[in-house]
């Protein structure tokens, strides 16, 4: 089925929140290369390839681009506008590491605490190591850490904590057997499960993409004695405005909004069910709006709208290599920040001008989720960047794409 294409490069400020009249040649791009977006995302519609799309582009404070395509639902036909709602996946991970953050600048959470003070469990977590068994086949064997789990590491995905659908060898059977996205445990829960669980590799050894965002999660529950969206709604949600982020959609009026991918290509979670399961690495949901309210606050260093999130400072840390040689931790098999990146805080950043595949700068932030949302933000052009799209096996190459459109489009 291909979809209604609809795009729009201009709104009405009335509906536009944050997004604003889009002036290209006020933000220092070029209005005839940033028609090759429009082209592109058409293209991408009216051949089937993706149900919908919404692209915004800001650079010095102004709207460079802003482009809907296409159906939030095929099924309604409703139109992609400024607030349909999208399954974030692991854009989550930057807004849970922004309210951590919070935490260390109140003096109630450190980088350098283990784990353990926090959730008990982690005192006594072990290292899956392979052994052979009497058949010759490989068993698992549990071995002590070198060093306890440390804040940074769940920060920085530094503490072995794979996804069941990422881990391999020995340590896979566990991690499938312990159903941790099924929703059907709490956020205590599933850190306390976790805890029970052979870690992948050495705390601090190497960068494992996983649980660990859904850890630090739990972490803030303790320390605020909050729920992990309590906590967030009250101290950065509401102070930013982003009335329409949350884990689960529960109005009908909101549900309407929902954007899906085609009906072949489902989510693995459904946000108009609630489960018990609030996800502080995969479990929310956004508007554009709301996701780029969130980014103009990293942007401007930590304050929007006379409202200070996080310190200047704090920020700089935030989004800055924190893998480097220094830190000796060594890539894995399944390295997504990519060739040219470090990671950060919950976010990848550009350490190389060039081995990327994609122009860009050197301390540029990013990240992406699992159903094809994306941003980046660039410090040194006063720009960030965001794709809404809810199409997973599109999202790679098209976040590739745009990233090219992007760049090239800069004028001065």
């Amino acid at each position: 089925m291909t979809a209604i294409v609809i795009a729009t490069t201009v709104i009405s400020i009335a509906n536009a929140g944050i997004i604003g009249e889009s002036k290209p040649e006020q933000a220092g791009f070029s209005p005839q290369r940033l028609q090759l977006v429009t082209d592109y995302f058409q293209n991408e519609v009216t051949t089937g390839k993706i149900p919908g799309a919404i692209v915004l582009i800001k650079r010095h404070g102004e709207t460079a681009y802003y482009g809907s395509f296409g159906v939030r639902n095929v099924a309604t036909k409703a139109p992609m506008t400024p607030d349909t709602i999208f399954t974030l996946y692991s854009m989550t991970k930057p807004i849970t590491s922004v309210a951590a953050l919070m935490l260390v600048e109140q003096g109630k959470l450190a980088l350098d605490h283990e784990v353990g003070q926090y959730i008990h469990g982690f005192y006594n977590v072990k290292v899956g190591a392979e052994k052979m068994g009497p058949d010759g086949q490989p068993t698992l064997d549990l071995v002590a850490p070198h060093r306890p789990m440390l804040i940074h590491d769940l920060m920085r995905q530094t503490a072995g904590i794979p996804y069941a659908s990422l881990a391999y060898g020995v340590v896979k059977k566990p991690y499938d057997a312990a159903d941790l996205v099924s929703g059907k445990f709490t956020n205590a829960e599933v850190a306390d499960k976790i805890a029970a669980l052979p870690l992948i590799a050495q705390p601090g050894d190497v960068w494992v993409y996983g649980h660990a965002t859904d850890v630090l999660g739990r972490v803030i529950e303790v320390i605020s004695g909050k729920s992990l969206y309590e906590f967030e709604k009250e101290n950065l949600l509401d102070p930013l405005g982003m009335t329409s982020t949350s884990f689960f959609v529960t109005d009908p009026a909101k549900q309407d909004k929902l954007a899906f991918p085609f009906p072949k290509e489902k989510l693995e979670r459904d946000p108009r069910i609630v489960t018990k399961w609030e996800s502080g690495g995969g479990g929310m949901v956004a508007s554009i709006n709301d996701y780029a309210r969130f980014l103009q606050m990293l942007l401007n260093k930590g304050t929007l709208d006379g409202k200070r999130i996080l310190g200047p400072k704090t920020v700089e840390f935030m989004t800055s290599n924190h893998i480097g040689e220094a830190a000796g931790v060594k890539p894995w098999a399944y390295y997504f920040p990519g060739a040219g990146y470090g990671f950060g805080l919950g976010v990848a950043v550009r350490t190389d001008a060039g081995v990327a595949h994609w122009a860009g700068s050197i301390g540029e932030y990013e990240w992406s989720g699992g159903s094809g949302t994306y941003f980046l933000v660039d410090p040194k052009e006063d720009m960030f960047a965001i794709l809404m799209i809810q199409s997973p096996s599109q999202r790679g190459r098209i976040q590739s794409a745009l990233k090219g459109m992007i760049y090239g489009a800069i004028e001065k």
